[in-house]
């Protein structure tokens, strides 16, 4: 697809490690210098932010910068953090930071990866047909390996995006990784109970639809079932295929 250009191009750099302290958690980063510089550049100012028109068709307004990394989660992929492609709206922003320091309470261990959000100003962010005002963001599936949390897919950068499971959720280069469908809601519910305390709810959660039996199946699935928040019922052949190594969220923002 001719969007994909950008994805296929980016070639994967290392920086060296720097040592940095989370002043929130007084936990030890690493995070590379070149990332630690873009941040403190690029990570916005004090005013709200402002979504306009459509995840299709808007823009974002005094944008924020993700942090590319805090105690229990990290952004995907260093290559798209550098391209600017990490913005949102800021009560998203909130909304998915205070999601994460929660979860660390009941999942301690557990790290969580951020995908793609917005560009700075929002617009036009190839592949995508939405994320253009900041109120979008991809989240990557965490996965289980024999029934055990497994890391080994995390850290592929891009090309996490072009992973293929199938309708039960297992990993066609590998049966015994299959995504961990009762995180998944866990992680959901946690976004939409955080997201109303910032003012903001979830306006549509895209997931391949083949994985709704097996997402509903588990006892977290159960409750966002019955949870009122809106699943993706019907999707194209091509969407449906691009959203099984993630899911996707839109946050309804006033």
């Amino acid at each position: 697809m001719k969007g994909f250009s950008f994805i296929l191009l980016l070639i994967t750099q290392i920086s060296c490690g720097q040592a940095i302290e989370n002043s929130d958690t007084n936990k030890v980063l690493l995070i590379s210098p070149k990332i630690q510089t873009y941040y403190t550049e690029f990570k916005g100012n004090d005013s709200p932010s402002k979504s306009k028109g459509t995840v299709s068709n808007g823009e974002l307004i005094n944008g924020k910068l993700i942090p590319f990394k805090g105690s229990n989660y990290e952004y995907f992929s260093e290559e798209s953090y550098l391209a600017g492609r990490a913005f949102l709206n800021d009560k998203v922003l909130n909304t998915l930071l205070t999601s994460y320091l929660n979860l660390e309470n009941s999942l301690p261990n557990k790290l969580f990866y951020v995908m793609e959000c917005a560009n700075a100003h929002g617009g036009k962010l190839a592949p995508h047909r939405t994320h253009q005002n900041g109120t979008s963001v991809d989240f990557m599936m965490p996965v289980l390996k024999n029934g055990k949390p497994y890391s080994g897919l995390d850290t592929l950068g891009i090309e996490h995006y072009f992973l293929k499971f199938d309708n039960e959720g297992k990993y066609k280069e590998d049966q015994s990784i299959t995504i961990d469908f009762n995180l998944v809601a866990k992680h959901i519910l946690e976004l939409e109970k955080t997201a109303k305390l910032n003012g903001i709810r979830i306006k549509k959660v895209i997931i391949n639809t083949n994985l709704k039996d097996e997402l509903f199946a588990t006892p977290n699935g159960k409750k966002l079932k019955s949870s009122g928040i809106y699943i993706v019922k019907k999707l194209s052949v091509l969407t449906n295929s691009l959203h099984v190594d993630h899911y996707h969220i839109d946050f309804e923002v006033n």
